[in-house]
């Protein structure tokens, strides 16, 4: 279940509670008068059954609450109420399966933003890589995989594809190019650094280094792991599944990929830096068009869903009760 809470004029209190009455898929209304000074208002408080919640807000939205008022929604762990699960019931499809796209576009807009928190995480997670490349430490390399935050920007790029904002798209490019470059940059002056103290040298870059040469050396098995590794990515995040994001980040070479070509730069491998790069980008591009395709397969299977559902119900077309 969702707890709902809005903040809503009194002239418009009416025509809001009247909407959330109706709404198959709700229960627990709660009309506070005059609760609200930011705006002068009402507060109105509900639950709602995940799988009912982006029609909802879409209904709020189209009577102008997030304009003259305020829409807050929250996940609720735990609901011990027959009339919640009786909401859940009557609420078409499945809450696994329902995608709240307001919530997806704020979280990935918020996680594809050039700040210097995301550029540190990003530079720090290239250099620990930077370690395990040199030393061919496969712990090295998966620590430095769980510590990046690539994946928001990535996700936010498949997400305004498929929501078709523009502006996402370009918000969240300049954030994953933008964070990449900087990092990179940063990584190459920590190799020479590393160098200049004797902590790297050329002989443990030119090294065979069997656990990690991989990196360096892409091949198909490196999109496909990408492709499924943004499949599962995004499913984790339409289904508000945060913990999946962790195998997400360490399946996927993105981060030691960028490491390895920052290092064979600084030490004018330019053979390792190109083959590094293109590890990258296989990576990066196998993520984008799996979480792509995903979302846009979520968007068709939840709409062919309710549709069947509401013939089967006889619900009308904006699933709220006759």
């Amino acid at each position: 279940m969702l707890h709902l809470r809005l903040l809503v004029p009194t002239a418009h209190t009416d025509e809001v509670t009247d909407l959330l009455e109706r709404t198959v898929g709700t229960a627990h209304l709660v009309v506070l008068p005059g609760a609200s000074r930011d705006p002068v208002g009402d507060m109105v408080l509900c639950d709602v059954a995940r799988e009912a919640g982006d029609e909802l807000i879409a209904e709020l939205r189209r009577l102008g609450v997030d304009r003259y008022g305020s829409i807050t929604l929250e996940n609720m762990d735990l609901t011990l109420s027959a009339r919640a699960d009786r909401a859940e019931e009557e609420a078409p499809g499945e809450g696994a399966d329902a995608v709240l796209w307001e919530e997806l576009t704020e979280a990935t807009h918020e996680e594809s933003t050039f700040s210097v928190t995301y550029v540190s995480f990003l530079a720090v997670a290239t250099m620990l890589a930077a370690c395990g490349v040199m030393l061919d430490n496969a712990i090295l390399i998966v620590g430095a995989m769980a510590v990046g935050p690539e994946f928001g920007p990535l996700a936010g790029i498949s997400t305004a594809l498929v929501q078709r904002a523009p502006r996402l798209v370009w918000r969240s490019l300049w954030a994953l190019v933008g964070g990449f470059a900087v990092a990179m940059v940063l990584t190459a002056g920590f190799a020479w650094l590393m160098d200049a103290f004797g902590l790297f040298d050329a002989a443990m870059i030119e090294a065979k280094r069997p656990n990690t040469a991989f990196i360096w050396q892409p091949d198909w098995m490196s999109f496909v792991v990408a492709f499924l590794a943004g499949i599962a990515g995004t499913l984790s995040l339409t289904s508000a599944k945060s913990g999946a994001l962790i195998g997400v980040a360490i399946s996927v070479t993105t981060v030691p990929a960028a490491a390895n070509a920052a290092v064979a730069f600084s030490y004018s491998d330019y053979h390792q830096m190109t083959g590094s790069a293109q590890q990258l980008a296989a990576n990066l591009g196998g993520i984008v068009l799996a979480g792509t395709l995903t979302l846009l397969a979520q968007k068709a299977l939840w709409r062919t869903a309710r549709r069947h559902q509401r013939v089967h119900t006889k619900l009308p077309a904006h699933g709220t009760q006759a």
